[in-house]
């Protein structure tokens, strides 16, 4: 943060100015991102999840932006929450980019913790690898079909918890055996298969935590992931005047401009 600021009843934050998000880089970069690229953004991305979890802090996934330098930043904080297991918390379902939603947020869970997080993890990483959603629903209820089509019909016994969920009962669907993530995404590596099967399971505590998969992407496969500093390539020469933001509003507080 660069700077913050009253203004009228509220307060300004001002923040490093960040070209773009990620969901622009994968669909307007002028090349499909490496595997080095998309590996690199992974690790960021779950270098940054870690910490805040290590914090208490649940994303609840929103915006995702790059710099111009091809850093990646968690931004959009409006959705986080903190949460701690002596609480007994409840929160809104209806968070995060429905693509990216956990299972137990399409059930109409009001208590869940940080796998929420990791749960939307490998869905980022499949989206920067083939450019598409791995569960590209229309609907909440299309959603959850994309889900267990997959995953497999959730029973008492893969997902103990499922029998609380407010929806549990609202809708039933078809026994379908889960299909294997290799068959779904044939094109995709071990090592980023692997990454799927650590965080795409129902039980919400037995997701892998973002610290420990952070080794599993440097493990020693090629290609290592890319340097922080490796950006597809797009330009930055916006001016200030172009922004959404007045500049008359930010002159004069915000020691960057």
């Amino acid at each position: 943060m660069k700077d913050v600021f009253p203004h009228g009843t509220g307060f300004v934050l001002v923040f490093d100015f960040m070209l773009s998000d990620l969901s622009e880089v994968i669909r307007n970069s002028q090349r499909p991102l490496t595997p080095a690229q998309v590996k690199g953004y992974m690790m960021m991305l779950l270098k940054g999840v870690a910490f805040l979890h290590h914090n208490n802090i649940m994303h609840r996934p929103a915006n995702l932006l790059i710099s111009s330098s091809g850093h990646l930043k968690i931004a959009d904080f409006g959705l986080a929450r903190l949460f701690s297991d002596l609480e007994d918390r409840l929160y809104s379902h209806q968070v995060a980019t429905r693509w990216y939603r956990a299972p137990e947020l399409l059930y109409g869970a009001r208590k869940y913790d940080e796998g929420v997080d990791l749960c939307a993890l490998p869905k980022a990483q499949q989206q920067l690898l083939n450019a598409s959603p791995l569960f590209p629903g229309e609907n909440d209820i299309e959603q959850l079909c994309c889900v267990l089509r997959v995953l497999g019909t959730p029973t008492q016994d893969s997902w103990p918890e499922i029998v609380g969920l407010p929806d549990y009962n609202k809708i039933t669907f078809k026994e379908n055996p889960a299909i294997p993530l290799e068959e779904i995404v044939p094109d995709t590596s071990p090592q980023a298969v692997d990454l799927l099967n650590k965080f795409l399971v129902y039980p919400s505590k037995q997701r892998c935590s973002a610290r420990k998969s952070c080794p599993s992407l440097r493990g020693g496969v090629d290609p290592p992931p890319a340097a922080a500093g490796s950006a597809p390539d797009f330009s930055v020469d916006l001016p200030l005047q172009n922004s959404v933001v007045d500049p008359a509003l930010l002159q004069g507080h915000a020691s960057c401009l």
